[in-house]
């Protein structure tokens, strides 16, 4: 099963790599690849969209909001060379989904275990800020990854953008959605069924600098997880 999977992951990544649907933000990722950031004027920028990351077994996925300008965009990863990854892999390996706390760039080594990393929208968008025509016509490749990734058993979304992407995508896949539709807060936990839902702050600069999201309450997130994990198996 393993390898089925691994195979449709890879026909998803090419489909993804391969996409220009939105004019947009073509131009937006490949102006900045040309222009690119002083510090990486030696870099050849990926400029593309970006794939999701991980094990093709996972029963953990963490969904994000979009690749950076001068992370993903120039590395070709999600969450790879930009302080949100940072965080994040840092809180990944603490919990046990990935081999090292770093992600610098593609041939670093870095390795997920039962974890598949993966963004609302694959191009990096001007601002942050993709309109909801973007973020709608790059949705079914979330759904493409959700029914690819058979074990799933935990969802764990970074902010609200990604916490609507994957209520819409359920909805969308015909999977039920509580109602009232659950409401996104940093530490949130839902049950759905199939799969518990845990929300958290997006680890970005806006939200870490200023002290709205902490390294514990981000840590304890994915702490949650294994919990959850660990009791899916029992």
């Amino acid at each position: 099963m393993a390898e089925s999977q691994a195979k449709l992951l890879a026909a998803i990544e090419r489909r993804i790599i391969a996409c220009r649907r939105c004019s947009r933000l073509v131009q937006h990722r490949e102006r900045v690849a040309v222009e690119k950031r002083r510090q990486f004027k030696d870099w050849t920028y990926w400029g593309r969209p970006v794939p999701g990351f991980g094990d093709p077994r996972a029963r953990l996925i963490i969904i994000g909001l979009a690749p950076a300008a001068h992370g993903g965009n120039r590395t070709g990863r999600v969450f790879t060379g930009d302080r949100s990854g940072d965080w994040l892999y840092a809180a990944l390996h603490a919990a046990g989904f990935a081999n090292q706390p770093t992600s610098e760039h593609l041939g670093d080594g870095l390795a997920l275990r039962d974890a598949y990393v993966t963004a609302s929208v694959r191009c990096a968008p001007p601002g942050n800020k993709p309109t909801l025509e973007e973020m709608a016509r790059c949705r079914p490749f979330l759904h493409e990854e959700l029914a690819a990734l058979r074990s799933l058993r935990v969802v764990v979304v970074l902010g609200k953008i990604a916490f609507d992407a994957y209520l819409t995508a359920r909805r969308q896949r015909g999977l039920a959605v509580p109602r009232p539709q659950p409401r996104f807060a940093h530490g949130a936990r839902f049950d759905l069924g199939d799969v518990i839902l845990l929300c958290s702050y997006h680890p970005s600069q806006q939200n870490t600098f200023t002290g709205k999201l902490s390294r514990p309450a981000f840590q304890a997130v994915f702490d949650q997880a294994r919990k959850d994990l660990a009791r899916s198996r029992a």
